[in-house]
């Protein structure tokens, strides 16, 4: 069975690590209501996509 020789290095261990990090969500002003929203994706407070009303949303 294959085990390693030495134990592995806190520096070596986090160079392995520094891929790992999360992104933060970004988010635009919907232009039709103001709400924030995902880039390329419907605003899910008031329907519009593209500055058209792409789904009906009961209030």
């Amino acid at each position: 069975m294959a085990v390693p020789k030495r134990k592995t290095s806190p520096s070596k261990r986090n160079m392995r690590r520094s891929h790992h990090a999360l992104t933060p969500v970004i988010s635009q002003e919907c232009p039709n209501c103001g709400e924030l929203k995902l880039p390329h994706n419907l605003c899910n407070s008031c329907g519009h996509y593209n500055g058209r009303e792409v789904v009906e949303i009961q209030a």
